[in-house]
């Protein structure tokens, strides 16, 4: 298949759709991370939306849609930055692929667009950790957890299973919380696209 992974600077989906032998391209304003340039486009994903996908895996920003944000809620909408992440995000909702998903933290879109078809926790996909992460799905079978960790995790400390909240403040610190976490990215390649005949 081919297919879009949109605001992914890190690949971490688009390798492992890669390594399934699909066509995959991560696209984002930022040079990629995961290493792969020649599958990486850095530019505006407006335009590519009009092109033809098997499917597309977006991550849109979600710096003035999240609920982490909402202390600043209101100077976002009298600015329209909050507006611009609406429509960003519903660039995506609205393309004209069949199989389609959005990921976000827990955030305003839940009542601005709809309700997630899931939430997931990178706990149920053998990471120690805790983080809510909403999946929007059109087209797409709601991802299973494939190593639940959850008993284990609450061993560590609060600090520990929610590494991401306490992360002190830096440049690096959005970029850090957003990275997609290697057992969802690998679900999303094997549940959503599996293995190419």
């Amino acid at each position: 298949m081919k297919i879009l992974v949109a605001c992914e600077e890190s690949q971490a989906v688009t390798i492992e759709l890669r390594k399934l032998g699909h066509e995959a391209y991560s696209c984002d304003i930022e040079p990629c991370s995961g290493g792969h340039p020649e599958w990486h486009l850095q530019k505006d994903v407006t335009p590519l939306l009009k092109q033809h996908w098997d499917m597309i895996i977006a991550f849109p920003p979600c710096t003035h849609l999240a609920v982490s944000g909402a202390a600043w809620f209101e100077q976002k909408r009298k600015d329209g930055r909050q507006q611009e992440g609406i429509e960003f995000f519903m660039m995506f909702a609205n393309a004209d692929c069949e199989r389609i998903a959005i990921e976000n933290p827990v955030g305003i879109m839940s009542s601005v667009y709809k309700k997630p078809s899931q939430i997931v926790q990178p706990y149920e996909y053998g990471h120690m950790e805790q983080k809510k992460t909403c999946l929007w799905l059109k087209g797409l079978p709601l991802l299973q957890p494939t190593n639940n960790v959850y008993d284990q995790m609450m061993e560590l400390p609060k600090n520990k299973r929610e590494r991401l909240h306490y992360l002190p403040p830096s440049p690096e610190r959005a970029k850090l919380r957003s990275k997609t976490f290697p057992g969802i990215a690998k679900a999303m390649a094997e549940q959503w696209a599996g293995v190419v005949q």
